[in-house]
């Protein structure tokens, strides 16, 4: 574009239902207890049995058990190898990592996005893959009278038919991508999307050979955005940035230019993330898993 909900929860015990709604808080009784103790064992330093894990939490031990199985069972609970204490999961380091991670990206991020604005004149954006869906951390709007008007919220669906996502996806295993498109599907936003799986793995292929990923009105009709990953420290892709423009500015000359700004943008970002890729040459046809 140019310019009443219910809870059911499986449980037992003595006190209120599992799935019931507080009327002074509106909260879910169950998820609050499940939080309750996740900080319990978060301020506890050490592995607890069931028996104190109830205590300091106030719930019935049987409430307790049901719990801590479902946490345990999502890896945010792990459990001795005899079964008689816990401690908090890697599903919580994981969660912790990530967001942590996508604060620093758009803070690391921005002068470079800001230099690409300046640069190109176009809108510029920032985004990541959260599990199958595509996700906007930032944007910044060209100063033209004329710009693309970014649908932050549509593309969530649409990795497979914009640059930022195809930047990302390229660099995915297989297997990642086909989880992707099952999801996802390949949904035709304009008539010229992608929607044929062989096709859009021979795009992704050109992306890894070109360092850049091209969305010529696959989105939005009447705009063109050019993509590229950032790597962080290990050499994984954890995000791409894309600058989008309107196809009556998209010239050669000016295409290529923003090509060549979107590749160094990315490059010097991957620097700064520490990774050991941001200044060799991609090899082509290879595919590296985040």
């Amino acid at each position: 574009m140019l310019t009443k909900q219910t809870g059911i929860d499986a449980g037992g015990g003595d006190d209120k239902p599992f799935g019931q709604v507080t009327r002074a808080s509106r909260t879910i009784q169950s998820v609050d207890r499940a939080l309750d103790l996740l900080e319990v064992l978060a301020s506890s330093g050490a592995e607890l049995p069931l028996g104190e894990i109830a205590a300091r939490s106030g719930l019935n031990s049987s409430t307790c058990h049901h719990l801590l199985s479902t946490l345990a069972a999502r890896g945010y609970v792990g459990q001795s190898r005899r079964g008689r204490s816990y401690f908090l999961g890697t599903k919580i380091l994981e969660l912790s990592s990530s967001r942590v991670r996508q604060f620093n990206l758009v803070e690391i991020a921005m002068p470079e996005l800001r230099r690409l604005n300046r640069e190109t004149r176009e809108t510029v954006h920032l985004a990541v893959m959260r599990g199958h869906e595509l996700t906007t951390l930032a944007i910044l709007e060209s100063p033209h009278p004329i710009r693309v008007a970014t649908d932050a919220a549509g593309k969530a669906n649409a990795a497979h038919a914009t640059a930022t996502g195809k930047a990302i996806l390229a660099w995915l295993p297989e297997m990642e991508i086909a989880r992707v498109i099952a999801e996802k599907g390949l949904t035709a936003f304009t008539d010229e999307t992608i929607t044929n799986i062989a096709d859009l793995m021979e795009d992704l292929r050109l992306v890894r050979r070109n360092g850049f990923s091209l969305d010529s009105e696959e989105f939005q009709p009447g705009v063109i955005c050019v993509g590229s990953a950032i790597r962080d420290h290990l050499g994984a892709v954890i995000g791409s940035i894309g600058c989008s423009m309107p196809q009556m500015r998209a010239g050669d000359d000016i295409l290529d230019k923003t090509k060549q700004a979107v590749r160094e943008c990315a490059r010097v970002l991957s620097e700064l993330l520490g990774s050991p890729k941001a200044s060799q040459p991609e090899q082509p046809d290879t595919v590296r898993p985040t």
